[in-house]
């Protein structure tokens, strides 16, 4: 009998009981605006703000609206503005190019390697292109953190951290997001808080917190933060810094502070399922699994593999199949985007050169999420259908 998979790829677990209670005391008072506060009261969105940045280590936090607002803050806050080239990975989401976009700057992009981080020897040869690198950890995978920030150091370019993927993983014990000079973080729905929306900035500079505070629209009364620099700070650049309203409400943050607290818990589960998955992919002929190396902390909550150097076609048939079997599964070398597959050259309205070592790796790379309302078994038999359908497409184009 042929194994089904009747699961959902898109259905997220429940919020938490304690979350759903803060939510309820924030609907019941009615003060769901961050600055809407009673006498002696501290926001919920200050207090999350607060708690964020001592569980990341970070000196300043910030909380917004999504975190494609955060990374184009962050961009703004360190001076990226119209015409300003940025590098970026071309293996990313499109909110991050988008972000570069939202400013008026052009994304640089920097080529991908079989482990699916950025290049860093493609970005050593980029590095005097721009002032600033917009790296994206995609899908959740993290480079050689100190290579890279070697590498920008020594050439002046300024890190900001993308880590809607890698919130609660690290690099040789380094929380993801603290290597740069800011790290940003999402809290949409399929991220490993959720709030439907929002994001989460952290840095430890001084002059960029008060600039992202302001921009997310402050009204100055920056007093209200409890994760943020002192008065004198926001002195020097409250007169120079726009207000690009974008701030996280107390609502979402009433939600979200619950989740942060299980968070170490929730990463446990994820891999446990991403364990169950990858054991199940290995050894697999035409299937390449993608080795996780022992410094990287990682948050198994989506997994990737290649068919390296397959037809497209024969990639498409795997895809169909599997589907047809209830395993919802990504391509990213579709020739049009679908869903979130878009790629370098899906995003027109910058530039980009030709990038063929990238494209051979996007032409293969296939992706499905992992989310936690998968039991183990479950994870067991979706690798059971993958294994199935590659092994009787692969056999038959041999």
């Amino acid at each position: 009998m042929t194994e089904t998979f009747t699961g959902s790829f898109t259905q997220q677990e429940p919020i938490p009981d304690d979350g759903i209670a803060a939510a309820l005391e924030v609907l019941r008072h009615g003060r769901l605006h961050r600055y809407n506060t009673a006498p002696g009261e501290l926001s919920e969105t200050a207090l999350l703000e607060q708690e964020f940045a001592a569980q990341t280590g970070a000196k300043y936090c910030l909380a917004v609206a999504s975190g494609g607002y955060a990374m184009a803050t962050a961009l703004r806050a360190v001076g990226i503005g119209p015409g300003d080239k940025v590098l970026t990975n071309a293996f990313t989401l499109a909110p991050v190019p988008g972000s570069i976009a939202s400013v008026g700057a052009v994304p640089v992009y920097v080529g991908v390697t079989e482990g699916l981080t950025i290049d860093l020897d493609d970005l050593a040869a980029k590095a005097g292109q721009a002032r600033v690198l917009l790296l994206s950890h995609m899908r959740g995978h993290l480079c050689d953190m100190e290579r890279l920030m070697a590498i920008c150091d020594a050439a002046g370019v300024t890190v900001i951290e993308d880590c809607a993927h890698t919130m609660g993983a690290a690099w040789n014990g380094v929380p993801s997001g603290r290597f740069g000079a800011a790290g940003c973080y999402s809290c949409q729905t399929y991220k490993h808080v959720n709030s439907g929306e929002g994001g989460l900035l952290v840095t430890d500079d001084e002059e960029l917190a008060a600039r992202a505070v302001i921009l997310s629209g402050s009204y100055m009364l920056y007093e209200r933060h409890l994760a943020a620099p002192g008065p004198e700070v926001f002195e020097r650049v409250k007169y120079v810094t726009p207000n690009i309203s974008g701030r996280m409400d107390n609502l979402r943050a009433a939600i979200l502070r619950p989740q942060l607290r299980a968070l170490d818990a929730q990463v446990a589960r994820w891999n446990e399922r991403y364990a169950a998955l990858e054991e199940g992919l290995r050894n697999l002929p035409g299937l390449t699994v993608v080795d996780r190396p022992p410094e990287e902390r990682f948050v198994g909550s989506s997994i990737q593999f290649l068919l390296l150097d397959w037809a497209g076609e024969t990639v498409a048939e795997v895809v169909r199949r599997t589907a047809a079997r209830g395993v919802e599964m990504k391509w990213f070398g579709a020739a049009e985007p679908v869903g979130f597959t878009s790629r370098y050259d899906s995003w027109r309205y910058a530039p980009h050169a030709s990038m063929p070592a990238t494209d051979r790796i996007l032409a293969g790379l296939v992706d499905l999420r992992i989310p936690l309302t998968f039991s183990v078994e479950d994870c067991r038999l979706i690798a059971r259908i993958i294994r199935d359908e590659v092994s009787a497409v692969y056999g038959g184009a041999a």
